[in-house]
Formats: structure tokens, C-alpha cells, sequence
């Protein structure tokens, strides 16, 4: 098997994907390619080079979010004119039941946060963003130093502490 991290695009084969959640399923299978035509993110899949199936994909989109979810002590840094900050919200990453436990999510975040951090060589960003959808989700990113938002569940890196995976 070659693999290989790509857009999504027409060749995929991606409507045997399931990951065991509804909505991350559905995403990848109907509603990817719409926000990628109207510019509201971008799906990166994990496919196999040959058969073009869909094993794993994760989603990144320009964000922002409200100062006041961050924690304090990063906050007395940052100039109180901001309202919001800069982010990349990293959407979703989902990978294929039958694929668990090969360490591909972990093939996705990497790739995910390198893109984060190229980006944020030429704008603005203070940290990438992600929705966990669930304790697992929630452990799984803490392993990779994503800290915890209460306010609002989501987790945040930012982007000068990513490990520099190259």
C-alpha cells in the first residue's frame, strides 16, 4: 500500500468511509466538496495512492476566537485591542474503522500542524484550534499538548509551541 496526503478531489472513493461517527461520515461522503467550492475549508485526505479510497481525512479553515477564551496569563501578553485572535481551526480528523490503531491519526495531525505552521509563516496565527468530539478525541489531542478550553470545549496549540516534526 502507497499512501499519500492530498486535497480532496473528484477521484477520491469515499463513500465506503466510516469512522463509526454519523456526522464525521456524512462530512467526508457529502459535504467536503461543497466547502471546499465555496472557500470554507479545506479536506486533506489520506488515501491509498493506487485505489484512490479514503482512509482518513481532516479539514482546515481560517478562524478566530473570542481572547476571552484563552486562559489569562496568555492573555496579559497578547494587546487588549484584539477582541478576537487568529487561529486555524482543524475541523475534523477522522480516520476509517479499518484502518484504527495504525497510528494514521497521528499521520494527520502532523501533517495538519506542518501546514499550520508553513501558513503561519506568511499570517498571523496564534494557535490551531480543534473541536474534540468526544473523551477519546479530547485524550488524543492532550497527548500532542493541546490544551483544554472549558468555556467552550474546544482545545488549542499554539502555534510557537508545535514540535517542529520534520
Amino acid at each position: 500500500m502507497s499512501l499519500i496526503i492530498e486535497k480532496l478531489n473528484k477521484n477520491h472513493q469515499k463513500s465506503a468511509f466510516d469512522c463509526d461517527n454519523l456526522l464525521l461520515n456524512n462530512y467526508v461522503q457529502k459535504q467536503a466538496k461543497q466547502d471546499v467550492n465555496r472557500d470554507l475549508s479545506i479536506c486533506y485526505v489520506l488515501n491509498d495512492i493506487k485505489d484512490k479510497i479514503v482512509l482518513g481525512y481532516y479539514t482546515l479553515s481560517g478562524n478566530s476566537i473570542d481572547r476571552n477564551d484563552f486562559p489569562p496569563d496568555l492573555m496579559q501578553k497578547m494587546p487588549p485591542s484584539y477582541a478576537n485572535l487568529p487561529t486555524i481551526l482543524l475541523g475534523r480528523l477522522a480516520i476509517d474503522k479499518t484502518e484504527k490503531g495504525k497510528g494514521f491519526g497521528e499521520i494527520l495531525l502532523i501533517d495538519a500542524l506542518k501546514r499550520c505552521v508553513d501558513i503561519s509563516e506568511t499570517l498571523g496565527i496564534l494557535a490551531v484550534i480543534v473541536e474534540p468530539v468526544d473523551g477519546n478525541a479530547i485524550s488524543f489531542y492532550q497527548k500532542y499538548g493541546f490544551i483544554l478550553i472549558p468555556s467552550n470545549n474546544k482545545m488549542f496549540i499554539l502555534i510557537k509551541t508545535i514540535p517542529d516534526f520534520t
